[in-house]
């Protein structure tokens, strides 16, 4: 199977691509370097052209693939209301302009790296009004430590709870709002051209080859270098937000299994959240770091970013039956690992 493989040289794009190579596929590579991810200074590997999928004439790059498989992405938070324009840019622009590329040149198959993120904050139980989304928090509860969101209808307490697929989608930063519209695009793509595309939500992704010093640097990376510098990690609130963390491995591997079944689906779009199914705290996380490191215990501070998720984890269990996923790589197992992972300092 010949694929194009956008955002190849980045996190996640580095890994699929070799496990791609390794079970015989034909893999083309792209990759925009963008100096944030990158640095200004990159060395451009051999097997990865540098082409930006906004500006490029992809018609030629696209003659003979069969699926194309599209991590190029603007991540990172996005918490600042300046940053939709760069965001709606990169990604939605990006992504648009792709699907109407792929439209000319006949390739039907998409598998799209969408993110948990869509979905905002998690889903939760009340006791009294059963399945409920969570109120906003209100800062005179962050200041009083308490965390947890309340019920919307109520103001009662709420249990967080497994999400899956259908959870409707409750973005909260630029970046999530750009997920949610490139789900959007290839949806109407595949209406619009009879075409297939799966779009895999990926939950904390860690690993060999985190980016450590830049906008893309997740929580686990911030907590790691912390460490390397003989600092303890903050952990904000009480540490008691429950995240998924999945290895790279896992979620470039969870794209190859896609790219194989994907001719297996109706037409459409797919979602299947991406997840080790085995969540902790962050916490938990810190410690675990810590502990593999030998580093300081983490300290956990009580400060807050009112927008910033409490909880939200989802089942992989869509994915274990739509393309055969399953995690290879426990948290605990793979968290321990991480303190001497090798990590991308541009």
């Amino acid at each position: 199977m010949k694929i194009l493989l956008t955002g190849a040289a980045g996190f996640i794009g580095t890994h699929i691509g070799r496990i791609a190579s390794e079970r015989g596929h034909d893999v083309v590579r792209l990759d925009a370097f963008l100096p944030q991810a990158h640095g200004e200074d990159v060395e451009v590997p051999t097997d990865v052209a540098r082409l930006d999928i906004r500006t490029a004439d992809l018609d030629e790059i696209l003659d003979g693939i069969d699926v194309v498989c599209h991590q190029a992405a603007v991540v990172g938070n996005g918490v600042d209301a300046q940053d939709l324009p760069a965001y709606a840019d990169h990604n939605d622009h990006g992504t648009a302009r792709l699907l109407a590329a792929m439209a000319r040149a006949g390739v039907r198959d998409l598998v799209l790296a969408s993110s948990m993120v869509a979905y905002g904050d998690g889903r939760y139980t009340c006791p009294e009004h059963g399945d409920v989304p969570p109120a906003v928090r209100q800062v005179a509860d962050l200041d009083a430590g308490r965390f947890d969101p309340r019920c919307p209808v109520c103001a009662g307490e709420i249990t967080w709870r497994l999400i899956g697929e259908d959870t409707p989608f409750l973005p909260r930063t630029s970046y999530a709002a750009s997920k949610v519209a490139q789900e959007h695009y290839a949806s109407a793509w595949c209406t619009l051209e009879n075409a297939r595309a799966i779009a895999l939500r990926y939950h904390n992704v860690y690993g060999p080859g985190m980016p450590a010093d830049t906008p893309y640097a997740g929580v686990a990376a911030i907590f790691r270098s912390a460490i390397e510098r003989g600092e303890a990690p903050q952990v904000f609130e009480d540490g008691g937000q429950m995240r998924d963390f999945v290895h790279v491995h896992d979620v470039a591997l969870a794209n190859v299994l896609a790219l194989e079944r994907i001719g297996e689906h109706a037409e459409g779009l797919t979602p299947y959240n991406v997840a080790s199914g085995q969540p902790c705290t962050l916490l938990h996380m810190a410690e675990t770091l810590a502990a593999a490191a030998g580093g300081a215990p983490p300290v956990v501070t009580g400060d807050y970013r009112r927008f910033d998720v409490r909880h939200v984890v989802a089942s992989p269990a869509a994915a274990t039956e739509g393309i055969g996923f399953t995690a290879q790589h426990s948290p605990d197992e793979g968290l321990a690992q991480l303190a001497s992972d090798p990590l991308r300092t541009r």
